[in-house]
């Protein structure tokens, strides 16, 4: 009996962590949909952007409010985690605060722990009036309604619940170190929590024991909960951040990416000696199809993207089109493309690892050509995400689709290249009449 809750302790862990092998597998699965792409250069620099931008936060602070409150709950999740070693060792070896001996360092790390967890918590309760009292208009727009709103509240809930579970935890052992109860040694400082003790006050020692215990358990279970709920939420960028950032665009952002096949026509026709009828000798350099219309058509970088989006909506509230009331949101395209490759994956699990076409794709059933066609170009969004994603690229290659591959550019466009290829310029008028106004009374 003695080591039953150690048994039943390392059955959830295997279990928790389990699930959440299985969940990294099928997200590995999913991005790996995505076309191969080069991203092996300059090392230095992509490890100098992940560790700027990622670690550093310096995107996020662009936003001062939000910012700081984000950082608070960043550091203290990363630090309250290395209480979580602690738990993970006493649970399966059946010890009780077994950093103990570390004396003085134990209690200015478990003071630590403690007004972190009061921080995040006063931070999660700002970030709640936020999105729920101020209502702030970038979390009010149509693509967060439903389920988007719920798990970001869901999300704040959770961070409340188990930071208040750490501190009731730390309290009741507090309380029981008072007493001198057996195994609960004096050890850690609690500059939070020793003031729960009104609340203990008069409570048996097998009922405090029973509150720290069921503190204990129900804060590791939670911990385990939330990390396999990671997959389902817009919280995964907790994860993906790092590699996101660091496999970001190098290139300057008003770069635009050009297709080989193209460059080597425009160099064929504007090349004097070349025989414009000689056979091509690099088909190869041809691809399938031009542009993007499904999930599959894309770099798995761009998958990665719309994994790690965070649906802070920074993108969408920095975009021109978006600002003046067009139809097009940079979080939108990011977050249909997560739900379409989502539906991708659950196709092929449901067809043992083949995808059966399904009459659906990324192109019209999520995102609209109103949509695409609404975008400047400008890189608002890219230079606004404070995690490095991308989602002009997604929206340049889908225009590609429509333009080489079903000629369905907007008329306007048609005309304009038309008078490109005809005129040499974008106006409706012969190179010899462009001069005529000029003697005009």
């Amino acid at each position: 009996m003695a080591y039953l809750p150690s048994i039943l302790f390392a059955c959830v862990l295997i279990a928790g962590l389990g699930f959440f092998a299985k969940n990294v597998t099928r997200l590995r699965r999913n991005i790996n949909l995505g076309k191969a792409v080069d991203v092996s250069d300059n090392k230095s620099q992509r490890f100098k952007n992940m560790a700027k931008i990622a670690l550093g936060q310096t995107k996020m602070v662009v936003r001062p409010i939000a910012g700081a409150l984000h950082i608070i709950v960043y550091i203290g999740f990363i630090i309250i985690n290395i209480e979580v070693l602690e738990i993970i060792i006493d649970g399966l070896f059946g010890t009780h605060r077994v950093f103990a001996p570390l004396g003085v360092v134990y209690d200015f790390l478990i003071g630590s722990f403690e007004i972190l967890a009061l921080l995040v918590l006063i931070a999660v309760i700002v970030f709640w009036i936020r999105r729920n009292v101020i209502r702030l208009k970038r979390f009010m727009k149509p693509e967060m309604q439903g389920w988007p709103k719920q798990d970001g509240n869901l999300i704040l809930y959770i961070e409340m619940v188990l930071m208040v579970l750490f501190l009731i935890m730390n309290g009741a052992d507090y309380q029981l170190q008072q007493l001198d109860v057996a195994q609960y040694t004096q050890a850690g400082a609690f500059p939070v929590s020793h003031y729960l003790a009104p609340f203990f006050d008069g409570l048996s020692t097998s009922s405090l024991i029973l509150i720290e215990r069921s503190a204990w358990w129900l804060h590791i279970i939670g911990i385990l909960c939330f990390l396999n709920y990671l997959y389902y939420s817009k919280h995964l960028h907790i994860l993906l951040a790092f590699p996101n950032t660091f496999y970001g665009k190098l290139a300057p952002k008003g770069q635009f990416e050009n297709l080989d096949a193209v460059t080597q026509e425009v160099k064929l026709m504007m090349d004097p000696d070349a025989d414009p009828y000689a056979a091509s000798t690099e088909e190869e350099a041809v691809p399938e199809k031009f542009g993007a219309s499904d999930v599959t058509d894309l770099s798995w970088v761009q998958l990665l993207n719309a994994y790690t989006c965070t649906e802070c909506g920074r993108c969408s509230s920095e975009c021109p089109a978006n600002q003046t009331g067009k139809l097009l949101s940079p979080r939108k395209v990011m977050m249909d493309t997560r739900d379409r490759l989502e539906e991708v994956g659950k196709n092929i699990e449901a067809n043992n690892g083949t995808f059966v076409d399904d009459g659906k794709q990324l192109l019209g059933n999520y995102i609209s050509h109103e949509e695409l066609w609404a975008c400047t170009s400008c890189n608002a969004c890219v230079q606004a995400c404070p995690v490095s994603i991308d989602p002009l690229s997604i929206i340049m290659n889908m225009r590609q689709y429509l333009v080489m591959e079903e000629s369905a550019a907007p008329s306007d466009l048609n005309n304009m290249m038309g008078n490109i290829e005809n005129n040499g310029a974008p106006w409706p008028f012969n190179q010899m009449d462009r001069l005529n106004w000029v003697t005009e009374n």
